[in-house]
């Protein structure tokens, strides 16, 4: 399993990379259960502040594999066991990626469809080359993308959500950026350098102020705009509190780079 799914920490950032092309990068169960493992490691590892899920290959990930689902349909219960375990982890891996604690980026260099997109939006951020092509396909096939919707319409306009689920078709990079499914897009050659730069500035920022900020940002998100101020005016009076703020706040008078525990 550890050669479909590669893994190489340098300079703080924890690189992840799907490896299984010939399968098209498909988030079989075993690979979703490892890729959970990876990203809940990388949540308590002190040594990682940002995380990148990559791709080998021109497919960045094609969502489930059919394959393994069609097979566990000869089970006695027609599937039914399996293919309720095979969604919920698979929802389980894009909770893990919310509330991980470090920032996690989606490089993607290629096709990202149904599952595939689905972790394209779970992720904080995302970017992709000029040649990626983005789907939620399942109803090509009878089978409505239920759970990569809750992912794909909170990053997305409904309007826009929707055409993307009713139709199945695909958009490139250039109209997934203008939508709001992913940040940028780049020239394939230029993806990695790109990515790299972003990864090395987040990495450069206090982890304690990016945990904080990050889960603000979810659990405000999900609440009313009263109750969003409340919470988020509590939230920047503990940050204030904090050693990181204080650093950071005489480096600023002092016009010096902050020392960061």
């Amino acid at each position: 399993m550890n050669d479909l799914i590669n893994q190489e920490l340098k300079n703080n950032i924890l690189k992840i990379t799907l490896n299984n092309p010939l399968a098209q990068n498909t988030l079989s169960l075993d690979i979703i259960n490892n890729l959970k493992k990876i990203i809940l490691n990388a949540d308590t590892n002190n040594e990682v502040k940002v995380v990148i899920i990559a791709s080998t290959g021109k497919i960045f990930s094609a969502g489930h594999n059919l394959k393994e689902i069609n097979n566990h349909r000869k089970d006695k219960d027609k599937g039914l066991d399996f293919f309720t375990t095979l969604i919920n982890s698979c929802s389980d891996l894009m909770l893990s990626i919310i509330h991980n604690s470090k920032p996690v980026i989606a490089e993607v260099n290629g096709v990202a469809t149904a599952a595939g997109c689905q972790l394209v939006a779970s992720c904080d951020l995302a970017y992709a080359s000029d040649i990626s092509k983005f789907a939620t396909p399942g109803v090509n096939i009878g089978l409505f993308c239920s759970t990569p919707m809750v992912a794909l319409s909170r990053v997305v306009k409904n309007k826009h959500a929707m055409e993307m689920l009713l139709t199945g078709d695909f958009i490139y990079a250039d109209k997934a950026k203008s939508i709001g499914l992913i940040n940028n897009c780049f020239k394939e050659e230029e993806l990695f350098n790109e990515i790299n730069l972003i990864a090395n500035k987040l990495s450069s920022k206090s982890s304690l102020t990016l945990k904080i900020g990050k889960k603000a940002f979810y659990t405000q998100s999900e609440m009313k705009i009263t109750d969003a101020y409340k919470y988020a005016s509590k939230v920047m009076i503990e940050n204030m509190m904090e050693i990181d703020s204080e650093e950071g706040i005489r480096a600023f008078i002092d016009k010096r780079k902050p020392n960061w525990n």
